[in-house]
């Protein structure tokens, strides 16, 4: 009889590997294009850069996935059954730096902070158990939560529309609009007597916005939701693991149907095409940024930490101190490589962990599958001008699932936490979710401030992090409790 152990390096057929490898590609396929469409339309790029990150994405997920299953060199790769995807913690940082500089300036300060940020998550991958004593489960538990609670502001924008922003439905008259860029170019003409305009001179939107909150828009995301919620509740076994796609599939023909939806763009583009690096051109390296980026890889590397300790015990392979390192090592790896290849930080997908535990297939050669398809996918332009073209209240409604999910976790993470015995974790959870919510309710709380400070604060995750860890100091001190972080892990699996 096989043992456990031997089967996490079991080879299986061509044929079964092929469609097992393809199922963890469909689970985690949703979470993965998200990413690059959340920061590409927050950079406000071109639809065929939008749909190059989306390629480089994907292309990215697939070598550092081969890389985490298979192992490169002593250095690199836990070698368990794991699918790498692009994490969730890094958009909400990622699109405040977007907001700030849209275009090319902003993805080169976005790259260089990432690439800054996979550096340093490589060398200081040896030191991470020590720090996971500073994030038990009521830390992570917090963080995790107040991620999703960031993310849902961007998915509901999706449904109802975001030119201005989700309080100030309005546009800039067009009439005004050209007299002021008349009136500037007049003034910094050769001999104008007219002084300068001032720098940064704007207008602010007074003219109501039509497009806002769409009837016909809002319509659409509720079909995608509703067919999520059918499909999770009457569908069995993998359709049900893969509602979110489903949904999206469904929302993108009833869209084209209703002509919300055409394929232009997928025409255009080329059927096969490689990734090239440094696509924005040279990146650029920020202070704050990369600080800022640097936390959000620990609390990453804290949450693999987790999932590689859980994996260890559901495959029955023993995960020791130089295994571990050698996978969070591998997430900084996957974070360098994708800035340099024009995407973002890279962590292992907690779902298709859990696909392992449903499937009960331990074969980390599946997940090698996997990243291989995911490497060809990034190959093919067409797919990703395809995601490219999907209209936002498709994604919106997918997006309230997806991001309400990464609430869920976090609450479910907490589920564990004892707040009986121990009142003051109650303390910690309110107050550092309370502290995380202040760039979303009151973003203009910095305007004092120094200006050398706001990329630092104006992250509701980063504030909520240090809060969480500070008020965890302060009334628990800093005990190590393995078993806690494997339960939450766990937890954390079950979406």
């Amino acid at each position: 009889m096989r043992s456990e152990t031997d089967a996490v390096d079991e080879r299986l057929p061509t044929g079964r590997l092929t469609a097992l490898g393809l199922q963890h590609v469909l689970v985690m396929y949703a979470g993965a294009v998200a990413v690059p469409l959340i920061v590409g339309r927050a950079l406000k790029l071109p639809p065929e850069q939008v749909a190059m990150l989306i390629s480089a994405d994907l292309f990215c997920c697939g070598l550092v996935t081969l890389i985490q299953s298979l192992g490169a060199t002593q250095w690199f790769g836990i070698r368990l059954p794991v699918m790498m995807g692009v994490t969730f913690a890094a958009v909400a940082p990622m699109v405040a730096i977007a907001n700030a500089n849209p275009g090319t300036a902003g993805a080169q300060l976005i790259f260089g902070a990432i690439i800054a940020a996979g550096l340093i998550s490589i060398l200081i991958a040896p030191l991470m158990s020590r720090l996971l004593r500073f994030f038990p489960p009521v830390v992570t538990g917090t963080i995790i939560a107040v991620i999703g609670i960031s993310l849902m502001r961007i998915g509901i924008n999706w449904i109802f529309g975001n030119p201005v922003g989700p309080t100030a439905p309005s546009l800039v008259n067009p009439e005004h609009a050209q007299w002021l860029s008349q009136a500037t170019a007049a003034a910094g003409a050769p001999g104008s007597p007219l002084p300068a305009a001032p720098k940064g001179l704007a207008l602010l939107p007074s003219v109501p916005n039509p497009k806002y909150a769409d009837l016909h828009g809002v319509a659409i995301a509720g079909v995608v939701l509703a067919s999520i919620l059918l499909i999770a509740k009457y569908a069995r076994g993998f359709a049900a693991n893969i509602s979110v796609l489903l949904g999206i599939v469904i929302g993108g023909v009833v869209a084209a149907a209703f002509g919300f939806m055409n394929f232009d763009k997928v025409g255009k583009a080329a059927w096969v095409d490689i990734v090239l690096p440094f696509q924005f051109g040279a990146p650029r390296f920020d202070p704050m940024l990369i600080l800022t980026m640097t936390i959000v890889m620990i609390v990453v590397m804290i949450e693999s930490t987790g999932m590689f300790l859980a994996l260890g015990e559901m495959t029955g392979r023993k995960v020791d101190q130089r295994m571990l390192t050698r996978g969070l090592r591998t997430d900084g790896l996957g974070t360098l490589l994708g800035g340099i290849f024009n995407t973002f930080p890279y962590t292992s997908f907690s779902q298709n962990v859990g696909l392992v535990a449903v499937t009960g297939v331990r074969s980390r050669f599946v997940c090698a599958a996997g990243g291989a398809i995911l490497l060809v996918l990034g190959l093919l332009p067409k797919m990703a001008a395809l995601v490219e073209s999907l209209p936002t209240v498709v994604l919106g409604g997918a997006g309230l699932v997806m991001f309400g999910m990464v609430t869920a976790t976090g609450i479910r993470i907490l589920a564990g936490v004892d707040f009986k015995a121990n009142r003051h974790n109650a303390l910690i959870v309110a107050i550092a979710i309370g502290v995380g919510m202040i760039p979303l309710v009151a973003p203009n709380f910095k305007q004092w401030m120094p200006h050398g400070i706001h990329p630092l604060i104006e992250s509701g995750i980063l504030l909520s992090s240090v809060a969480a860890v500070a008020l965890n100091l302060f009334f628990n001190g800093a005990r190590a409790d393995e078993a806690a972080v494997i339960l939450a892990a766990q937890q954390a699996e079950a979406h």
